[in-house]
């Protein structure tokens, strides 16, 4: 039989949170919060589970990176980040 470990002694933790009177801008932001914590917590071999309403969508679009070239409004052109259309 295999050694047991001090990671196979540890008890499952559970935390509940209950916010009351928080905006839906609060709320998203609790979440990514939250998911910051579990990706930076991940290397340190603690696997944390995140459940709350809307959570998948709100991970989604709160951590997508928004890099697509503008379009002049003008010429209708793609324009890059810090290039200035011509005139």
């Amino acid at each position: 039989m295999g050694k047991i470990t001090q990671k196979d002694k540890m008890k499952e933790k559970i935390i509940t949170i209950k916010p009351k009177g928080i905006t839906q801008k609060q709320w998203s932001n609790l979440l990514l919060e939250l998911n910051l914590i579990k990706k930076a917590w991940k290397p340190y071999g603690v696997n944390m589970e995140i459940k709350a309403p809307g959570l998948k969508n709100i991970i989604k679009w709160g951590t997508t990176i928004n890099y697509e070239p503008k379009r002049n409004r003008r010429t209708g052109n793609k324009v890059e980040q810090d290039e200035r259309p011509e005139v």
